[in-house]
């Protein structure tokens, strides 16, 4: 004889609750991280390579940051190799037109101007580092302080820079070498400025000698500018390069970044989805269960 009972019923559906409400926490617990799961575990066959994706990410990131540090300084070695053309520049137009006039009225004071920006522009320093040193980071590159400390001075004692030269890993197996020493930028441009201090001072109206002297410097600064020009060329090449890296990697990144997210994050259309759903089955299986709960045989027999 088949025996007529409720508790087994209300066992079994005692169980589904309990798988519901499972449900729906889970769900709840993605709707509030914004996670497919809680840990690498739980992601199954997929764990392995998002581990590795993560790390290929991290060390993207790094060599990114270390690109953009380098870009930034090549464009400070931009910025005050300008400074030095553009006095430099300026002041062989001065000399060349004091030249041709015989008039020299204020150009002992151009003189010592464009030298104070071609002194400070190799001192210049990034991080309270001199930019222009090489590895000799403990004393200003470009030791002169004044124009009239040129006079019979020998640049192996105005130049206190090297040529070791920085070097950055800036994209899997890409090494930059940056940098740019002193003597390697103004080299030439000290030779003009050393045979102007040499000259003695320049007054209102110029000498036979005095006009002499001049020629030699504007030679001398034409010169010291085709280094100044092959030097900033050298330097943009570089920036292009790391420009080029930057942009490669961030595209890199974000292929990565796509990876990781495909595998690990929620898709949030769908979780709300999901949880208005099970919440409605919840609620139905609490009514059926009250429903079973209430019946009894007691009424029929």
């Amino acid at each position: 004889m088949t025996r007529v009972a409720t508790i087994p019923l209300q066992r079994t559906m005692a169980d589904a609750i309990g798988k519901s409400q499972e449900k729906l926490a889970l769900t709840q617990v993605r709707l509030s991280t914004g996670k497919k799961a809680s840990d690498f575990a739980d992601l199954g066959t997929e764990a392995v390579r998002n581990l590795s994706t993560h790390s290929m990410l991290a060390k993207q990131q790094a060599t990114s940051v270390v690109a953009k540090r380098v870009g930034t300084t090549l464009d400070l070695y931009q910025g005050h190799i300008e400074v030095v053309e553009e006095s430099a520049s300026s002041l062989r137009t001065l000399i060349l037109t004091a030249i041709g006039t015989g008039q020299s009225q204020g150009l002992q004071s151009d003189i010592e101007a464009a030298f104070d920006q071609f002194r400070n522009s190799l001192n210049a320093s990034e991080g309270g580092k001199p930019l222009f040193a090489g590895s000799q980071t403990d004393t200003l590159p470009f030791k002169p302080l004044k124009f009239s400390d040129l006079a019979g001075l020998d640049p192996a004692d105005a130049f206190a820079d090297d040529q070791v030269m920085a070097k950055a890993r800036v994209d899997d197996n890409v090494d930059v070498t940056y940098g740019i020493g002193a003597s390697e930028l103004g080299g030439k441009l000290f030779d003009a400025f050393r045979t102007l201090a040499d000259g003695g001072a320049i007054g209102a109206a110029l000498t036979d000698d005095q006009k002499l002297v001049l020629q030699q410097a504007a030679e001398q600064l034409a010169n010291g500018l085709d280094d100044v020009n092959s030097v900033n060329a050298a330097n943009g090449r570089k920036q292009a390069q790391l420009e080029s890296l930057v942009s490669r990697g961030e595209q890199r990144a974000l292929v990565l970044q796509g990876v990781i997210e495909n595998n690990e994050d929620a898709d949030l259309g769908q979780v709300a989805i999901d949880l208005a759903q099970q919440k409605a089955v919840l609620e139905a299986s609490y009514s059926v269960f009250s429903q079973l709960s209430n019946l009894s045989l007691v009424r029929y027999l």
